[in-house]
């Protein structure tokens, strides 16, 4: 699905166990009989009221007759006062293509996790948002794939996805994203905090790299968002594959 949703609710103080649990039982399954699909959910590691989420879409049209038939449907009118009593900001949400063909997640179709699973699955997600000075054109993703992605490889970090900003008009403005910017994201999956530490470290160490991250700052208009993102009961990613 090369159109992405990458969602981050700010939640009320205690309330992010209370949505994952609403979250998991009531909006992951009907989203996706509408033809959308819920590619992840996560609890942030490093803010403890934050809740991650992806959605992922054919294109914008379908995106838009999705959403169209999902909020004005009985799932969300039956559950929203409860969803939105946990959330103090539901409006950060980047609007992300691929940034090259069939460069966006490839997930199959593998069974999910039943409604009432409690498991964590195994995996740390972490997903790294460049805020770019300018568009995210084909120069900057060049950039990315020939310059840093064989550091990153280097350093034991494979990149799982690359998405850029969708450009289209959000055509569904009852649900905000975030407009006027120009992102690139990345993602990569390791086995848990400990390894993504130990490739982080690695990369820092290495002077190829610390000559690529010269040249990326200066194509930036403030300093990376890195999420460490740990994976919900039902959430489809990170599915193996991890460094």
């Amino acid at each position: 699905m090369p159109i992405l949703e990458l969602r981050q609710y700010t939640l009320r103080p205690g309330q992010r166990d209370v949505l994952v649990d609403l979250f998991e039982r009531e909006f992951v399954d009907s989203q996706e009989a509408l033809g959308m699909r819920v590619l992840g959910t996560f609890r942030d590691l490093d803010r403890p009221d934050r809740f991650v989420w992806l959605r992922g879409f054919d294109d914008m049209a379908s995106r838009r007759e999705g959403l169209t038939a999902f909020y004005g449907g009985p799932v969300w009118q039956a559950h929203r006062n409860a969803a939105n009593d946990t959330m103090l900001d539901s409006d950060n949400v980047l609007l992300l293509r691929d940034a090259r063909e069939g460069s966006g997640f490839v997930v199959g179709r593998q069974p999910r996790p039943p409604k009432g699973a409690t498991e964590i699955p195994a995996g740390l997600f972490v997903a790294t948002v460049y805020s770019l000075a300018d568009s995210a054109g084909s120069e900057f993703v060049d950039f990315f794939d020939g310059a840093m992605k064989p550091e990153l490889a280097a350093a034991g970090i494979a990149v799982r996805a690359t998405y850029v900003t969708e450009t289209t008009p959000n055509d569904y403005p009852r649900l905000p994203v975030r407009e006027n910017e120009h992102t690139f994201v990345w993602f990569a999956a390791f086995a848990d905090a400990a390894a993504h530490a130990r490739s982080m470290k690695g990369l820092t160490e290495s002077a190829r790299w610390r000559a690529v991250a010269a040249e990326l700052e200066t194509k930036l208009k403030e300093a990376p968002e890195v999420l460490r993102l740990q994976p919900t009961p039902r959430s489809l990613l990170p599915t193996g594959d991890w460094t």
